[in-house]
Parts: structure tokens; C-alpha cells; sequence
């Protein structure tokens, strides 16, 4: 029977080999969950804000809507959806003065004449530079 001791001469011993694979696929795995987290997160966020209610857009629809029939209740609408925008810039808010101040004539009364055509321009200038 032979020695199980005996050292072998022609035979090199094992050396440790750098092995990397394991990082690289968890590096590819924390990549991976960092992009679809963001996915997710735009998505979510796409489908969140897609039907959110804007009342600029409302009152920019009633604006476009008014039709000069019964001016005492156009004069309160205008002066009402108005309101929303006359903040923007200082233009805005001159204009939406100015405009105000041309409906007042059709406000407080029991019976008022419909809008004259100064007041229906102001009022298209006003809507004309409004913007959402």
C-alpha cells in the first residue's frame, strides 16, 4: 500500500482565483431596482396628476363661454372667473381693473342695457392674453 503523505513534485497546488461575478450581478441587480423605482415613481406620478382638476382651465372654458346674452349675470361671471388671473403679471391685473371698472355700469341695477362694444372688446383683450 502507498503513503497518502507522499508529496507529488510534478503538480502545482491550488491558488485563489479573484472570482467577481457575484458584485457584478449584484451591482446589476441595485441598478436594475434603482430603474424601475423611477419607472414607477414618473408613472405613478404621470397617473396621479393626468385628470387633476385645474380651475385656471374651468375659468379660462367659462370665460370662452360667455356669450353677452343677459349682461347683469355676464358682468358677475367675468368679474368672478376673472379674478383667477388677475394676479399673473401687472398687465393682468390692468386690464382686469379696466375691465372691471367697464362692468360696473352693468352690475347693481335691476335693468341694464347689454355691453356696450368697449366693454366687449376690454373684455376679449383680457381674455386674449390669458394663458394657463
Amino acid at each position: 500500500m502507498q503513503s497518502r503523505d507522499i508529496p507529488l513534485h510534478d503538480i502545482k497546488p491550488l491558488i485563489e482565483i479573484q472570482e467577481y461575478s457575484m458584485y457584478y450581478l449584484i451591482a446589476l441587480g441595485v441598478v436594475a431596482l434603482v430603474l424601475f423605482l423611477a419607472l414607477a415613481y414618473l408613472a405613478f406620478h404621470y397617473l396621479r396628476n393626468r385628470n387633476k382638476f385645474n380651475i385656471r382651465k374651468e375659468h379660462i372654458k367659462m370665460l370662452g363661454n360667455i356669450v353677452f346674452s343677459d349682461a347683469k349675470k355676464d358682468a358677475y361671471e367675468i368679474t368672478l372667473y376673472g379674478a383667477t388671473f388677475m394676479h399673473d403679471s401687472e398687465r393682468h391685473l390692468k386690464a382686469y381693473e379696466l375691465l372691471v371698472e367697464h362692468l360696473e355700469t352693468y352690475k347693481y341695477r335691476k335693468d341694464v342695457d347689454s355691453f356696450d362694444e368697449e366693454t366687449k372688446r376690454e373684455f376679449d383683450n383680457f381674455v386674449g392674453m390669458l394663458d394657463v
